[in-house]
């Protein structure tokens, strides 16, 4: 395993040394180790997550990637993005049922991107074969 040094201001030291005393991260290495692995999963879906513990962390910390949708606001960044590309893909392939199991699966259904890609989806159906 790589060792990196990387310097913080001291006042985001300060709150991570208070979420290590508060016993939601063992060290300020796991702490460390979780964010940056968790900014690689944002940022790159293929990315395989190697921190031991990872999913168990995130779980207890209830990050959930509609959480992080709505922290970027209406346009759902990325993940709405990628949700765009998929229902596109399913669409342009005549895969209709999959388009929706994936946005029943990823959406609630009164949310603002769930009636955008199920109005995508519809334009797929609607159009010429």
């Amino acid at each position: 395993m790589a060792k990196d040094t990387v310097r913080y201001p001291d006042d985001v030291v300060e709150k991570i040394d208070q979420l290590v005393e508060d016993g939601m991260f063992e060290s300020k290495s796991e702490f460390y180790r979780f964010s940056a692995e968790y900014v690689l999963t944002l940022l790159d879906s293929d990315h395989e997550v190697k921190t031991f513990n990872f999913d168990e962390i995130k779980a207890e910390l209830d990050i959930n990637e509609r959480d992080h949708a709505e922290a970027l606001g209406a346009d759902g960044g990325t993940l709405f993005l990628d949700a765009v590309i998929n229902v596109r893909k399913y669409g342009l392939r005549g895969n209709y049922e999959a388009a929706e199991r994936f946005i029943d699966t990823h959406y609630d259904e009164t949310d603002q991107e769930c009636i955008i890609l199920e109005e995508l989806l519809g334009t797929y159906r609607d159009g010429p074969a």
